[in-house]
């Protein structure tokens, strides 16, 4: 698959999240089949005003290559500035996704994430001053429209292929719904039939099955999954297994934590052994998800502060569960 000039060795992406899908999980993912990995989604005011938080989340590794990253705003003029100044010369970013579907309150209290759906014009501008400025393939994300009244995935689908985007990803629920109820896979099958840019499925995909029924519904180019795997980065592999006629090997329980640890040990080498171990409580958490006696596991690791304490902890669990298996 091609997004732009952009080669894709898969079709199976993992999804923007913001505080989940940072360097080491990117990583993590990477590693385990995912095609190709977005970064949280970034503030182009933050770039745009040399905050050093915000910067700091551009930071990239050669590993996760190729990699998209995405940016969040609402004026067109400092978002082609920062794409321009800030972004074009950097030969680590490979794609440039403009993320017009965040639900959370305090991105759309300022008109940005979903709430640009309700203004088919200022999406227009947008794009249109990313695209003439980039040196990269530029892509959008999108929800299937703000609410059941405002359904208007579409119309602006068709505004993004009309101002050169190489691609649209869709999650198929309306900014009121959040992440509740069912997505809509309708409305991703709508639009691959009326664009003819790489249509990107999001939305409910949790397993190999959920994937596969995703990409023979709706017909899109790609799939991208955020939330199914949190804890389980094995599914990028498992789907592509199924997708390549080989037999689908599932993480044994062992495995999970021993993937738990790895993860751990890459967020403390990248952010220190304080930030790393508290970050990683909630991806822990997730990895244990479902397993024999997780629950004691989870509370003793919210109270551990040190990464050889929870390492210990960890690996004392993984043997519980290997003896549990012969």
């Amino acid at each position: 698959m091609k997004i732009g000039d952009v080669n894709l060795k898969g079709n199976v992406f993992l999804a923007p999240m913001a505080g989940v899908t940072d360097l080491p999980f990117r990583i993590i993912c990477k590693d385990m089949g995912a095609s190709l990995v977005y970064t949280e989604m970034i503030s182009c005011k933050g770039l745009y005003y040399k905050d050093e938080k915000t910067k700091e989340l551009t930071s990239v590794d050669e590993r996760e290559r190729p990699i998209a990253i995405q940016i969040f705003g609402s004026e067109p003029s400092i978002m082609s500035e920062v794409v321009g100044k800030y972004l074009n010369d950097r030969g680590d970013i490979d794609i440039i996704d403009i993320n017009m579907g965040c639900p959370a309150p305090k991105i759309v209290k300022n008109g940005e994430g979903s709430a640009l759906m309700k203004k088919p014009d200022l999406v227009r501008q947008i794009i249109r001053g990313i695209v003439n400025v980039s040196k990269k393939p530029v892509t959008v994300k999108i929800r299937k429209g703000w609410d059941d009244s405002n359904i208007n995935a579409v119309e602006i689908a068709k505004i993004a292929e009309e101002e050169g985007v190489s691609a649209i990803t869709i999650h198929g629920r309306t900014r009121n719904m959040f992440y509740s109820g069912e997505a809509d896979w309708d409305i991703i099958r709508e639009i691959k039939k009326v664009v003819s840019i790489p249509v990107i499925g999001n939305g409910d995909i949790f397993t190999v099955e959920d994937g596969m029924k995703m990409l023979e519904y709706t017909n899109c180019d790609a799939i991208m999954l955020g939330r199914g795997a949190r804890g389980n980065p094995w599914i990028f592999k498992n789907i592509l297994e199924y997708m390549n006629g080989e037999k689908v090997n599932y993480p044994k329980d062992y495995e999970r934590i021993e993937k738990a640890i790895e993860h751990l040990e890459l967020a403390c080498a990248f952010k220190g052994e304080k930030i790393g171990v508290r970050e990683m409580r909630k991806h822990i958490a997730w990895y244990l998800k479902g397993l024999k006696g997780s629950n004691q596991i989870k509370n003793s690791i919210n109270t551990i502060q040190t990464l050889e304490g929870m390492k210990t902890l960890l690996l004392d669990y993984s043997d519980s569960l290997k003896k549990q298996e012969q």
